[in-house]
């Protein structure tokens, strides 16, 4: 009967969790980078108390959303290298996927990346708006680097120190994305596919003249 209840318990805990965090999202995608803990309580029907409970802090409830956002993109990225396509089109449909996800919902890209963007509102003061950019949004776009090293390697053969290379490649190409997406965001200078044709350009010579590892889908 303990387990059972236990286990009612966690799946409840976990449900109002999720519960929390679509509220969060629908706060997000109105208010962007202003989005305060305040209002993500009162679009839950809670108290702000109770959201510390479940987050610990506005730090908190950004890595919960940052790890929804980013199992959702990677596995929209997965998902476009799987495509029966040759790999010139996997990249570009890769590329593709990666912009098309911050330009969808730019509000939640701005949040996850530019939370510090919220300095100006009339909370700036309280400790919850007080929290470094780059100290959690370099997690989030290393987690995507390590991701897609794995892939790398896992597909394409490198020779000797490929598990470095692929490291090197997969930080690199993130890298490249996430500076090239942010300015393009910003800007609009160019449709997203003279973009992507653009970044695709720039990483296919190497690519271009590796081989794929045996017995791997391929890249």
């Amino acid at each position: 009967m303990g387990t059972t209840q236990q286990t009612d318990q966690h799946r409840s805990a976990h449900q109002r969790r999720r519960q929390l965090l679509e509220a969060a999202d629908r706060v997000v995608l109105r208010d962007g980078p202003k989005a305060s803990m305040n209002a993500i309580a009162a679009e839950a029907g809670i108290t702000k108390p109770i959201l510390y409970r479940h987050f610990g802090d506005k730090g908190g409830l950004y890595r919960a959303l940052a790890k929804r956002h980013t199992d959702a993109l990677l596995g929209a990225l997965k998902a476009a290298l799987d495509a029966p396509a040759d790999r010139r089109a996997r990249v570009e449909a890769t590329l593709d996927t990666y912009l098309a996800a911050i330009e969808a919902r730019p509000q939640v890209y701005r949040f996850l990346m530019h939370p510090a963007d919220n300095t100006a509102t009339a909370e700036a003061q309280l400790p919850e708006q007080g929290f470094d950019v780059g100290r959690h949004s370099a997690p989030l776009l290393r987690r995507l680097g390590e991701e897609l090293a794995v892939v790398i390697e896992e597909r394409v053969d490198l020779g000797p120190d490929s598990a470095q290379l692929a490291r090197v490649w997969g930080h690199g190409i993130v890298g490249m994305m996430h500076a090239a997406g942010d300015w393009w965001l910003g800007e609009r200078p160019c449709s997203r596919a003279q973009l992507v044709s653009s970044l695709a350009d720039l990483l296919w010579g190497r690519l271009a003249l590796v081989d794929d590892r045996a017995g791997s889908p391929g890249l």
